[in-house]
């Protein structure tokens, strides 16, 4: 998952966390489509509250792959209101990088970031 949805996802952690229930569709799609192993959604599903079932699957998503970002956003079929949301954070994410680093594949855009650092000893 790229850095600017990992950052979404964080900034919008407490909001998703009240408003999506995570052991419908949401869960099942993610499980179908590959992003969620079968270990996953159990671990998932043992959580006590649906709170703690959404902040788990936040948990998760991140270290889910490139599409993982995407695939949640098309299994948020039951809540349009949050998948609008996401994709305006997301749109806005992206409007705040330098122009320079928008054209930037992600890999390229550590070592852009990098060559920027300064070190002070």
């Amino acid at each position: 998952m790229e850095a600017r949805d990992k950052q979404v996802l964080r900034s919008l952690r407490l909001e998703l966390g009240a408003e999506v229930l995570v052991e419908g569709l949401v869960l099942q799609y993610l499980y179908q489509e590959g992003i969620l192993t079968e270990n996953h959604v159990q671990e998932i599903n043992a959580q006590t509250t649906g709170l703690r079932k959404t902040m788990l699957l936040l948990d998760i998503l991140p270290s889910r792959g490139p599409k993982a970002f995407d695939t949640f956003l098309d299994s948020l079929q039951e809540f349009p209101w949050v998948r609008e949301k996401l994709k305006k954070a997301r749109k806005e994410a992206m409007t705040d990088l330098p122009a320079e680093m928008r054209k930037l594949r992600p890999k390229d855009s550590v070592t852009c970031l990098a060559s920027q650092l300064t070190w002070r000893f």
